[in-house]
């Protein structure tokens, strides 16, 4: 295998591997720095709200309004209801909701513009290549990654267009995958990071922006929702951001923990739109993009330990997202600039203190403060806003206690103690079905690739998944890729790996980790431009 060396690897150019890799060029310009990037481009698998506070940005790039950062939409007002089915109670904003002096920004945007300060300053990115396989060196830390091989058939024997993997070896290894990454989950179970922290916990998160009449349109809106179309054991809520140029950002949350499998998030999201306060912002105006993506909700009491021998994780490979605040890229990305300083520590001899340096930092009083929010809608959606307005208000984040988190995979309730769920048919106007929203993510999947979504035991989709749960995951993924097929002699699960759009619900969700996803051919996967 070819190997190329650095002095630093990130894996990954999100918000916080391009974070990371300026940062280290600021501290070190000599310094040799490396990204590697499982899109066909940076900024292709990114996708967020995305509401953004610059608080992180101002310390990295201070400059960052004239060197022409995409920040250009400032939010002018905030809202925050619980909906009804036809009706909406209007909620005081918690104080970490408020959005003065922040952004509605597109993040695949903002990380293209990141990537280009990155290379100015001399960093190497290398877009469509997948790292799937951790390199370790004989006292077993952490020296490099491989990337996958290209021009694999779907028999996984090599083609007249095979080109091998080969080894991007570093002094350190940054992992920043964003949520659930194949190689962070790897290293999490090899350098048994999580022993003394709960399991992650996440949400689904969907996506669309749209072009409406300029007559609805209120630039620098930003609305937050709770409730209806879920009901109140269900954690989860909607969004709706005014761009500039009479576009809106419309989408919603589902938490993963959600207990009966009949649930659909991406029918909860095209529901959401038919409410008679959002529907007719819609009515009359053109879809232009669909995406979706797994995001941490787990906190401050899910985060692993942050490095081990070799490198460490950064970003949403570790889980920063302040869920009260619904933002995560400026911890994302302070992360970053910490993880850099620890390892021009390392790399000069000294002990990494990049963990130390995080829980000292903001970032810790941020996710320590809000720690208990998010658990508590264990309770239901009163309970949770009960539980919130105590922990916010009265006790102001220094609650004596720290509620635990449990595994989303172990939630679901057997089907035949749930009810099923009927969704509307879509009217093609404003609600759509899931094979004409993944046409809009732009996906590139060659049909000769390996499918990458793997099943340890295939019997169990039937045995198990059908039986008990009537097959889950033909509703909670956004994009059609899982759908049972029954015929007079068997039925089974059929996989349209071409239609997925990496946002990882399948291998969060399944009940018993049956399903895998792994790394497909580099450059593979949507190509989002504006979310």
């Amino acid at each position: 295998m070819d190997e190329m060396h650095y002095d630093v690897v990130i894996v990954g150019a999100g918000p916080a591997g391009l974070s990371a890799a300026i940062h280290l060029k600021q501290l070190d310009p000599a310094l040799t720095v490396c990204i590697l990037e499982k899109g066909s481009e940076v900024g292709a698998h990114i996708i967020s709200g995305c509401v953004f506070e610059p608080r992180a940005l101002e310390e990295l790039l201070p400059e960052w309004r004239k060197m022409g950062a995409p920040l250009s939409t400032p939010v002018g007002e905030d809202h925050f209801w619980f909906m009804t089915k036809k009706h909406c109670l209007i909620l005081p904003i918690p104080p970490q909701m408020h959005n003065k002096g922040n952004y509605i920004i597109s993040l695949s945007q903002f990380c293209r513009w990141l990537g280009q300060q990155a290379e100015a300053l001399g960093v190497e990115i290398y877009p469509g290549f997948a790292a799937v396989e951790p390199l370790f060196n004989d006292q077993g830390a952490l020296r490099g990654v491989k990337t996958g091989d290209k021009g694999v058939g779907a028999d996984g024997k090599p083609t007249e267009q095979f080109q091998p993997g080969i080894a991007i070896c570093g002094k350190q290894i940054l992992i920043a995958e964003g949520a659930r990454g194949n190689l962070a989950e790897n290293l999490i179970d090899h350098f048994k990071l999580r022993e003394a922290s709960d399991p992650q916990t996440y949400g689904l998160g969907l996506k669309e922006i749209w072009q409406i009449d300029p007559k609805l349109h209120k630039v620098g809106t930003v609305l937050h929702s709770i409730g209806w179309p879920l009901n109140l054991h269900t954690y989860g809520g909607g969004f709706l951001y005014h761009l500039a140029d009479n576009q809106v950002a419309v989408g919603f949350v589902v938490g993963l923990d959600y207990q009966n499998p009949y649930l659909s998030p991406f029918e909860e999201f095209q529901k959401f739109k038919t409410h008679p306060l959002i529907r007719p912002l819609f009515e009359g105006g053109k879809r232009l993009s669909y995406g979706a993506r797994a995001l941490n909700e787990g906190g401050w009491q899910s985060m692993p330990k942050l490095t081990f021998p070799g490198g460490a994780l950064i970003g949403c490979s570790a889980g920063f997202l302040n869920v009260a605040k619904i933002k995560g890229t400026h911890t994302a990305m302070k992360s970053g600039m910490l993880a850099a300083e620890g390892s021009i520590e390392a790399l000069q001899g000294r002990p990494n203190d990049y963990e130390g340096r995080l829980r000292e930092s903001w970032v810790a009083q941020e996710l320590r403060q809000v720690r208990n929010i998010r658990p508590g809608f264990r309770w239901g959606v009163i309970g949770g806003m009960i539980n919130a307005a105590l922990e916010t208000y009265v006790f102001r984040g220094r609650s004596p206690w720290t509620l635990r988190n449990h595994a989303d995979h172990l939630q679901l309730h057997l089907s035949a103690d749930c009810k099923p769920i009927a969704y509307p048919q879509p009217d093609g106007m404003v609600t759509f079905d899931r094979l004409s929203s993944v046409f809009l993510c732009n996906i590139h999947h060659p049909e000769h690739q390996p499918n990458h979504l793997k099943l340890d035991i295939p019997e169990l989709a039937i045995t198990h998944n059908l039986e008990l749960y009537d097959s889950p995951e033909q509703r909670y993924c956004p994009a059609g890729v899982y759908e049972i097929v029954k015929n007079l002699e068997k039925s089974y699960l059929q996989i349209n790996s071409t239609n997925c759009i990496h946002c990882k619900t399948c291998d969060i969700k399944d009940p018993l980790q049956n399903i895998h996803w792994v790394p497909p051919e580099g450059g593979s996967g949507p190509t989002y431009s504006d979310l």
